[in-house]
């Protein structure tokens, strides 16, 4: 999905975040939130620790620095995540477009999709409950079609 915010603008918001939580702004801060803006796609804080390693390998990086960033953007609405049980969560730039997600139990692909009609229903069922509905997050599980493929071949 496309972001909706410039890059300066998420960037200008981070360094906000980081003053009002007493936090230093660092580059490795900002290399994690850089390549998950810049970068389509769902992130393990290892894959983003990784991706920062290979494209700036000048840069001194802990993975603990990566998981710390993470739950500060989170917490704030920058980034947000799916969570995979025991295997962690993936990570993907949560101001973009709202969308939802099919995720392999196989292999952990994970489609983005947005259907206006399940958005309808969901806004539906919250007014039938009197519910004021603020967000959601819709994941499916199964299996893709690859790995259905494979199971048959």
């Amino acid at each position: 999905m496309t972001n909706t915010i410039s890059y300066e603008k998420v960037l200008n918001n981070f360094k906000n975040l980081l003053k009002s939580n007493n936090l230093k702004y660092t580059k490795q801060r900002e290399l994690i939130l850089k390549i998950i803006y810049e970068n389509d796609g769902h992130f393990t804080p290892e894959d983003i620790y990784n991706l920062i390693k290979a494209y700036y390998p000048e840069v001194k990086l802990g993975i603990a620095t990566v998981y710390r960033t993470l739950t500060l953007l989170e917490d704030a609405h920058i980034v947000s995540s799916i969570s995979f049980g025991t295997q962690g969560k993936k990570y993907e730039f949560g101001l973009t477009e709202h969308h939802d997600h099919l995720v392999c139990l196989k292999c952990g692909n994970i489609a983005e999709f947005f259907d206006e009609i399940i958005e309808k229903q969901q806004e539906e069922i919250a007014r039938k409950f009197n519910f004021k509905m603020t967000n959601h997050i819709m994941k499916i599980t199964g299996i893709c079609q690859a790995c259905q493929a494979k199971k048959d071949a």
